[in-house]
This record gives C-alpha cells, sequence and structure tokens, in this order.
C-alpha cells in the first residue's frame, strides 16, 4: 500500500474545516507556557508538526479561565494569550496544515498556588492527585465555568485557530461530572447519567453558539475510566450518542482517569524515578519514589491499545472519529482507518519526530523510534523542565534513572 492508495493522505472535511490529510498531533501537554503564556518554542515546536507534514495539530491543554489551570507551566486562553497564539497559528497555516486549541477545566486537580483559589470540583471529595480537597461546585460556579468555556472559543478564534478540542475525558473537570466516582451530588447535576451529563450539555450548547459556522468542535472523551466504581462502556456509548445529538463534528476516544489510573491513558513504562526527579516537595519527592509504582500501576503497551474498544464506539455512532492511542506505526495507522476512523491522533510519536508524518509518507514500512519509554510524560509536568529540550536532549543521570 503506498500514499496513493491509502486514506491517510485523502484530505478530509472536518466540519467546516478541510484538512489535507488524515493526521492529527494529538493534544498532548507541552509544558512550554511559563506565566501561563504562549512561548517561542511553543510556536516553534507546533510549526515543526506542521512543516512534518500533519493534517492539524493540536495545542494542550488551554484553561478556560484562571480557576481552571493546574500548573504555572500551562496555557490560559484569555486577551493576553492571543497576540503570541496568532504568531503559532500563522505559522502553522503558512506550512498547510490546520490548527486547534483543547480547552478544558482541571476541576479538582487545579493549585491553589496557580489560581488563588480552592479547587472547585462536583463534589467535595479528596483528589489524592496533588493531593487536593475541592469544594463542591455552586450553580453559580457552573454557570460561570461554562460561559468561561464559550469565551475560551471565541478568543480562540480571534487567536486563528481553525478548530476546538472540548476536553471531556481523563478526570478533568467535564469528565468528573460524568463520573459517578467523582460526583455524589444530590441535585439535578447527579445521580442519573442523564443528570451528570447536564453539565456536559451546558458546555456544549455554550460552544457550539460560539464556534458559530466557521470553526470545528471536536469533544475527548473517555470510552471507560479504567477502575471500578468510575464509567463503565455501556454509559460511555450513551455520552458518545449524547455528544452526536449535541453537534459534536468529531469525537476523540480515549480513556483513563489521570487522578487514578495515568497508565490507562498512556501504558508502557512508568518512570517513577524520573518523576520524583522534577518534584520540589521533599515529602512528595520521597513519597512518589517509595511508592509510586505501587499507586500507579504499569499497563503493557501494545500498538493501538484502544482500538478493540473504540470499535465498539464506531457501530453505534455515524459521526467522524478520531482514533488516539499508541500508533507509532505506518502500517498500525492505515489498519486503524481501514476499520473505519476517520482520522487518526498521534502524540508520542511526534514528541520523538516532529518530521514522522512525512516519513510514513514516504516509506511504508517506517516505525517510529519511540520506545514507550514514557520519558516525555514525565517531564512535561514539571515546571523546571523543558519538555522538548528534554527530549531532545536529554541528561544522561535522568536516563540512568530509566534503566
Amino acid at each position: 500500500m503506498n500514499s496513493k492508495q491509502s486514506l491517510l493522505f485523502t484530505s478530509f472535511k472536518l466540519g467546516p474545516v478541510k484538512l489535507r490529510n488524515r493526521t492529527i498531533r494529538a493534544a498532548a501537554f507541552e509544558g512550554m507556557c511559563p506565566g501561563n503564556m504562549p512561548s517561542g518554542k511553543l510556536l516553534q515546536y507546533h510549526h515543526a508538526v506542521a512543516a512534518g507534514g500533519v493534517g492539524m495539530t493540536t495545542v494542550a491543554y488551554a484553561a478556560v479561565n484562571r480557576s481552571a489551570l493546574s500548573f504555572p507551566h500551562q496555557l490560559l486562553l484569555n486577551k493576553e494569550a492571543v497576540p503570541g497564539l496568532c504568531e503559532l497559528t500563522d505559522a502553522v497555516h503558512r506550512e498547510g496544515a490546520a490548527c486547534s486549541i483543547q480547552i478544558g477545566h482541571c476541576g479538582n486537580m487545579t493549585k491553589r498556588s496557580v489560581t488563588g483559589i480552592r479547587p472547585m470540583a462536583p463534589s467535595a471529595r479528596i483528589n489524592l492527585y496533588g493531593p487536593t480537597y475541592p469544594r463542591a461546585m455552586r450553580h453559580d460556579d457552573i454557570d460561570d465555568v461554562v460561559k468561561a468555556f464559550g469565551h475560551a472559543v471565541h478568543m480562540a478564534r480571534e487567536s486563528g485557530f481553525d478548530a476546538v478540542e472540548v476536553h471531556a475525558g481523563h478526570g478533568y473537570l467535564i469528565s468528573q461530572f460524568l463520573s459517578p466516582y467523582t460526583n455524589r451530588r444530590k441535585d439535578e447535576f447527579g445521580g442519573s447519567l442523564a443528570n451528570r451529563a447536564r453539565f456536559m450539555h451546558m458546555v456544549m450548547e455554550e460552544v457550539k453558539k460560539a464556534a458559530a459556522s466557521d470553526m470545528a468542535v471536536l469533544v475527548k472523551m473517555n470510552m471507560s475510566d479504567g477502575f471500578r466504581g468510575g464509567m463503565e462502556m455501556d454509559e460511555c456509548l450513551e455520552v458518545a450518542r449524547m455528544l452526536e445529538k449535541a453537534g459534536a463534528d468529531a469525537l476523540v476516544l480515549s480513556g483513563g482517569f489521570v487522578s487514578r489510573t495515568p497508565m490507562y491513558v498512556l501504558r508502557g513504562a512508568m518512570p517513577v524515578k524520573v518523576f520524583a526527579h522534577f518534584i520540589k516537595e521533599r515529602w512528595m519527592k520521597f513519597f512518589v519514589r517509595q511508592f509510586g509504582g505501587f499507586l500507579v500501576r504499569e499497563v503493557p503497551f501494545s500498538e493501538a491499545y484502544f482500538l478493540e474498544d473504540a470499535l465498539k464506539f464506531r457501530s453505534i455512532v455515524k459521526l467522524p472519529l478520531v482514533y488516539v492511542g499508541g500508533l507509532i506505526s505506518r502500517k498500525k495507522i492505515d489498519e486503524v482507518l481501514n476499520k473505519g476512523f476517520e482520522m487518526v491522533a498521534v502524540a508520542r510519536a511526534l514528541f520523538k519526530d516532529t518530521d514522522f508524518v512525512n516519513k510514513i509518507k514516504d516509506q511504508k514500512d517506517f516505525r517510529s523510534a519511540c520506545d514507550i519509554c514514557n520519558y516525555c510524560i514525565a517531564v512535561m509536568y514539571t515546571n523546571e523542565a523543558d519538555c522538548i529540550q528534554n527530549i531532545e536532549n536529554p541528561d544522561p543521570a535522568i536516563i540512568k534513572m530509566m534503566k
């Protein structure tokens, strides 16, 4: 199979946006927004990915307002960020690629040290990832966050983005409302799935209104939370149907809960010592070194590890689906597209090599050199580490920790 015969290098209409091929740079956190502002390094990275042949690149994980932030180097999508983001989208567009931005709220994973306020969540239940003890959101909090999603879409349009990706998975705020594990509310936002999905519907209505007819709206959602007591597949299938009716242009199918099952999302190695190396607090550094491997279990990696689950979603919805999860070779990407998925999203292979898409176009047997060590994941969430710099020029002492 060559590039002319493969669906991979055919154009695709995603809502109002035409993509030159079926590849998307997945919304994996770059860790390149010091002071919550876009940096030159963020621009350089996404420009390189666009030059590397991707159909659309996605800037991750932009907070819709200050209460949504979890990290001091996470993007805040506000008026001040627009000039820098315009430069980024202009650079991407000059290379012929489209540009999307993922928007969301971290909920019980926000940090008071970053936001200045106590974390908010559907219910006042401790989150051991942090750790944080959030307060339950009031109705006025819910209304404010919903409006913030709409405002973020307006900021995205002003910044030149072609699409927005609403993050409704991985245990962030929308996912926290959907999951019975984090949502213990007794009002109209809790209990039945219809009630737990109410916040998601409000966000989607606001986002679709703001996106109007000229921006595509994707939604990243879970196919399962990945643990007992969380969202199971039967409810997630129903959520997919809801999002189709709500007007999503595409679904990005993922799974897992960052605060409970992070390796369910990622698969592969769990570099505990590297995580611990970049933690500032001594007690947390000690705790992660001693117990991290017990609390966060490794999950074996296999290429396209979400495919079996994703096929169940393909059978019940008609809207475009983006497959994400462990794609590192041309052969497996073609296989996924041939099973009925309209697009594929890639993250780790593009951290390893921004020219990955060009290479799989020219070499049908090409396979990324990424060995799923998850070093990139270990460094991108730290304030001190520059993700791409550390991936391209890793500290030998840190590499030694991973062996």
